[in-house]
């Protein structure tokens, strides 16, 4: 587990909720991945051309990016592209702008990893400050779970 600190930043993808049924995450990265092309020129670049971040965003049903509530069962899901600040969404998409926080991430290399980052710290004893996003950093072929332990 490493300490990341991400200043706030915006995304825009396609918006889901747990209350969408099973598979709702699923359905909406095949609907942001077959739609990138009307986003594509507001995603900030990477010196190599590639995004700097693909994010699964999370908040809280009151959209204040708390964590999911009733066990983490319950919230909102962003599937989509890290974009330039005064990027504004075109019609279909939605605009999030996630707040700064100082994360601790890990690899998210399976089912297990997000129970596993949840139990990292709980051992070192840091209050989870928000809801966990999930990061993919297209440029190392990483993706991470971040879970934020104080906002910025």
């Amino acid at each position: 587990m490493e300490c990341w600190i991400k200043p706030a930043f915006t995304v825009i993808g396609k918006e889901g909720s747990t209350e969408d049924g099973p598979d709702f995450v699923a359905r909406l990265w095949a609907e942001a991945n077959g739609c990138f092309p009307e986003i594509a020129g507001l995603v900030k670049q990477a010196e190599s051309g590639a995004p700097v971040g693909v994010w699964g965003a999370m908040t809280d049903l009151s959209r204040r990016f708390l964590p999911w509530e009733d066990g983490f069962s319950r919230g909102l899901y962003l599937a989509g592209a890290e974009c330039r600040d005064d990027a504004q969404p075109p019609e279909g998409w939605v605009r999030w702008d996630v707040p700064g926080f100082e994360y601790m991430r890990i690899r998210n290399d399976g089912p297990e990893a997000f129970r596993h980052g949840l139990e990292l710290l709980a051992a070192q004893g840091l209050p989870l400050a928000g809801a966990v996003q999930e990061y993919n950093d297209p440029s190392a072929g990483a993706a991470y779970l971040c879970y934020p332990v104080r906002r910025l």
